[in-house]
């Protein structure tokens, strides 16, 4: 399943930067997670990124795009392969 940034939000921006798969962007009011994208850093690395370095722990797990650990790693494979 991929992740969501809650309205706990600071916009401190340090999840951005930590996202391999350029999951997070600004949003309107927060930063935002795109669910085409995230991974839950699957592929990349053991743990989500963004969730370790988020000083607000403001990032759960998106009840509304629920996705198995193999789902997971075909979307990163997928991804891997458009760049």
């Amino acid at each position: 399943m991929s992740l969501i940034i809650t309205d706990d939000c600071i916009n401190c921006d340090v999840c951005e930067p930590e996202c391999p798969n350029s999951a997070i962007s600004p949003g309107e009011d927060i930063y935002e997670i795109d669910p085409n994208l995230c991974t839950e850093c699957v592929g990349h690395y053991d743990e989500p990124q963004c969730q370790q370095v988020c000083p607000v722990d403001c990032i759960p797990k998106d009840s509304n795009n629920v996705e198995s650990q193999d789902e997971l790693m075909e979307k990163y494979l997928m991804i891997t392969a458009a760049a």
